[in-house]
């Protein structure tokens, strides 16, 4: 079993999250706003060889306002999914060009909104280009190709193998450029994403050949889009992308593709996890401590509804008692309090849990609070950001008039 108690990040120390738990409550997810910065400048420095490059946030993995605003500061654009995250986008500050809408299986009525608002778009289906080329030919667009390579940390992970819903299949790029001279539609670039929590950099090297291949026999492209997938580690040792080799690889490749295509083109990656997961931290109470004829049970004040990853991906999480540091170590299953199976780590080896002690759950930055719900008619927690040192609420707990703000009673 692996030990659970590990550094809290170097800005974020186990004194502070007690502190914050007493000052806002429980359930509470906490970001650390100088892991992101990190990140992103550790993403935009492996790639600096490459002087046309655009780092985008997918801001599908977490889309607190405050964290686009920042990533915006920062320079980077942004990846959406919905109209909503455009909207959220173009609220937060981000230029419409610094906006691509890449959705799936959405209606042409949906990406009329976001050429209304001027944003970038990548379409991944035959029908919908059809269409859109007959109403907008005048707006160039993105295709995202399915390479048909199997990857990601698990199947419902995996986007961009044979049978995923995801993209344009590459054996259909001939009926693709039938539509495209049919309509006189224009493609400014190409877009892949294979999967999320890709280790191994073979899978990109793959996607590199398949995106140049299919690239080089259309004229005037801007971009490429790797899209992203990289790895972080959710252990102490765990493997990660290898970002430096990665980057080294894609430069070159990417460098020699532009001078064969005879145009400087622009690199685009397409990060989410990578850049806030390890910025977030989930604290929880210890409601009550249960025992069976074979199992510890902690339950806590927050389940599946609140961070639904282990349920959903049978993802890792650490989970660390910052209230005893000094207990000595025993198994637990941390388990929530919603009437279904509900775990958050089984058989964990933790210091001593006790009844009233605060849990804190790591890499909870991505994909957490964006797949939140209301189920058991729980409210949703609340959201502080930590920015040079001092914290600040960013989303309000819940109450019960946001859970029957929408509701309409009739008179019966």
């Amino acid at each position: 079993m692996m030990n659970e108690l590990e550094n809290i990040n170097e800005t974020v120390h186990r004194e502070h999250l007690i502190k914050l738990a007493k000052k806002y409550g429980t359930p509470l997810y906490i970001y650390d706003f100088f892991k992101i910065k990190k990140q992103y400048m550790k993403m935009k420095n492996a790639f600096s060889g490459i002087k046309n490059l655009i780092i985008n946030y997918a801001c599908k993995a977490n889309t607190n306002l405050n964290i686009l605003k920042f990533l915006q500061k920062l320079g980077s654009g942004l990846d959406t999914v919905s109209i909503q995250e455009v909207e959220l986008g173009l609220k937060a500050g981000f230029k419409p060009k610094k906006i691509i809408f890449t959705p799936n299986c959405v209606s042409i009525q949906e990406i009329k909104k976001a050429v209304g608002f001027g944003v970038r778009i990548t379409l991944d289906n035959l029908s919908i280009l059809e269409q859109f080329g007959e109403n907008y030919s005048d707006y160039s667009v993105g295709i995202r190709i399915n390479p048909h390579i199997m990857a990601g940390g698990n199947l419902k992970i995996s986007v961009g193998h044979i049978d995923s819903k995801f993209g344009i299949s590459y054996y259909q790029i001939p009926h693709m450029k039938r539509i495209l001279k049919n309509t006189g539609l224009k493609i400014e670039g190409f877009h892949m994403h294979t999967g999320s929590d890709i280790s191994n950099i073979k899978t990109f090297l793959e996607v590199s050949k398949v995106l140049f291949q299919t690239a080089i026999d259309f004229k005037n492209l801007d971009y490429i889009d790797f899209g992203s997938g990289f790895k972080v580690p959710y252990t102490k040792n765990d493997i990660k992308t290898d970002l430096t080799s990665l980057s080294n690889y894609i430069t070159e490749k990417f460098k020699k593709f532009c001078k064969n295509y005879g145009n400087k083109m622009t690199l685009i990656f397409e990060p989410g996890k990578f850049l806030v997961s390890e910025s977030g931290y989930f604290l929880v109470h210890v409601n009550v401590i249960k025992h069976t004829t074979s199992t510890v049970f902690a339950g806590v004040d927050s389940g599946f509804n609140h961070f639904l990853r282990p349920m959903f991906y049978d993802a890792y999480h650490c989970i660390e008692n910052i209230s005893n540091p000094n207990g000595r170590f025993r198994f637990y299953t941390v388990v929530g309090y919603i009437c279904e199976s509900d775990t958050f780590g089984l058989n964990r080896k933790i210091k001593e849990i006790r009844e009233g002690d605060i849990l804190c759950i790591k890499n909870a930055g991505a994909y957490c609070f964006s797949m939140s719900s209301n189920y058991n008619s729980r409210y949703r927690p609340a959201e502080v950001m930590i920015l040079n040192g001092k914290d600040f609420l960013i989303r309000k707990r819940e109450t019960m008039q946001d859970i029957i703000r929408n509701i309409v009673e009739i008179n019966m």
